[in-house]
């Protein structure tokens, strides 16, 4: 890895990352976010890229960098980015940034008719170049400080190739008069927006063995299923986390009415049947749980 990159985790350091930010014509822009064991993503690390150096922004730590802000609206200063309509809309929930000028290599290369879309597949087939991506370390713990040597690497390469990659694929869409196609793409990405999960009651149709229920069990599963809904909302865990499809239809089937039930049906741990259980058998019983509606 030949880029160079550089922590923010001084002022003096957010200073000159302000300054040659600002001071750049183009930028390549991603985040770290962890969207597996959360309910609501959580965003985790900014990458900035900016002349061939690589700006890491801390989102959970205490340093202020809204002058990114004025970075991101500016129009005479491009921003690259690869996939990039996530990462604008977790930047849009949590900081209020909004984007102008914008290219998406991502949406580029599906303009100029390409089928696989991947980062590394972009860069070996323009720029002849093999880029070594590990997928497990993209749902690796990015919350955790400090990142892994391994973790560093994997968010600097996700920006250090881009403004070579934008080059080659500006230049194909310009040769095949596709640039006004592509800029209505990139102003449509632009325009994203961050909208939190809604509870679908229809979703829990489609876990396995739920055809062979009798009516009361599926009754009993569609409360669990909205209950583990509102438990992932409120503790903003992943809602596998709390407990797996498996696990629900277990539950529906069982209809444990008590704690000593609930404990003989052998489907939870200690630990569930500790943080959980009542909450369950309230539910199958037709407590509250049945009865919330979420919007």
């Amino acid at each position: 890895m030949n880029n160079q990159w550089v922590w923010i985790d001084t002022q003096a350091r957010m200073d000159e990352a302000k300054e040659n930010i600002g001071n750049a014509s183009i930028v390549c822009v991603d985040t770290e976010y962890d969207s597996f064991r959360y309910f609501r993503e959580v965003l985790c690390l900014i990458q900035i890229d900016a002349g061939g150096r690589t700006y890491l922004f801390d989102p959970l730590g205490s340093l202020d960098f809204f002058f990114l802000g004025k970075i991101f609206t500016d129009p005479a200063i491009l921003k690259i980015m690869h996939a990039g309509d996530n990462d604008i809309r977790l930047l849009k929930r949590d900081y209020g940034f909004e984007f102008k000028n914008i290219f998406d290599t991502h949406q580029a290369a599906s303009i100029l008719g390409c089928h696989n879309l991947s980062l590394s597949t972009l860069i070996s087939q323009y720029l002849d170049m093999e880029l070594k991506k590990d997928k497990k370390m993209q749902r690796s713990k990015w919350e955790t400080r400090p990142l892994t040597e391994e973790q560093i690497h994997y968010a600097v390469e996700d920006t250090a190739h881009l403004t070579a990659l934008y080059r080659r694929l500006e230049s194909e869409i310009q040769l095949k008069s596709l640039k006004r196609k592509a800029a209505r793409a990139f102003d449509k990405i632009a325009a994203v927006t961050w909208n939190e999960k809604l509870f679908n009651p229809q979703a829990c149709n489609g876990i396995k063995g739920y055809d062979s229920l009798s009516a009361h069990q599926k009754h009993h599963l569609l409360n669990l299923y909205r209950w583990r809904f509102q438990k992932a909302k409120k503790t903003n865990m992943a809602r596998f986390r709390i407990l797996p499809d498996q696990a629900l239809l277990d539950l529906a089937i069982s209809e444990a009415s008590s704690m000593e039930m609930l404990r003989k049906t052998g489907t939870l741990s200690p630990e569930k049947i500790r943080l959980y259980g009542r909450e369950i058998i309230e539910t199958i019983s037709g407590g509250r749980g049945s009865e919330q509606n979420l919007q």
